[in-house]
């Protein structure tokens, strides 16, 4: 069952997360408190899957008004190839297009085999005529890298 992601999901996001190799858990903006925030700034766009009893799929997806973004897109490694990636992407979508958002983006980390491979099959578009650029306000909010 694919349903909109509360904070009461935290625990079993989080645990998925931990699960996924190459995922990249940053600690403030992923801690509990900044997962809060992120919901309570898009509280009707980021969903979880959940099959017997827990999480087994999550997407964080927000907008600024413009443009929608996909964080965190994952399955758990055995509910793979079942359709929830897709069922979950498309649930978001609707979300954003309800709040009359056109345009959405994702970062994949380009070692991210199964991700990109996924995002190719159903319809995504590369950029290739773009560079993305960060700037680091927080140097507290470290990434860590899962199994790798």
């Amino acid at each position: 069952m694919v349903r909109i992601m509360t904070i009461e999901d935290y625990d079993g996001v989080y645990a998925l997360w931990t699960k996924i190799r190459g995922f990249g858990l940053r600690s403030v903006d992923d801690s509990r408190e900044g997962v809060e925030r992120f919901l309570k700034r898009n509280p009707t766009t980021s969903v979880v899957a959940v099959e017997d009893g827990k999480v087994v799929g999550s997407i964080l997806c927000g907008h600024d008004g413009r443009r929608g973004c996909l964080y965190h897109v994952c399955v758990d490694e055995d509910y793979r190839r079942r359709g929830i990636g897709r069922a979950m992407v498309g649930m978001a979508m609707e979300a954003l297009k309800k709040e009359e958002i056109s345009k959405v983006s994702l970062i994949a980390f380009t070692k991210n085999d199964v991700g990109n491979a996924f995002w190719n099959t159903i319809g995504w578009t590369r950029r290739l005529d773009l560079n993305y650029y960060d700037f680091v306000l927080n140097e507290k909010n470290i990434t860590a890298f899962i199994g790798q």
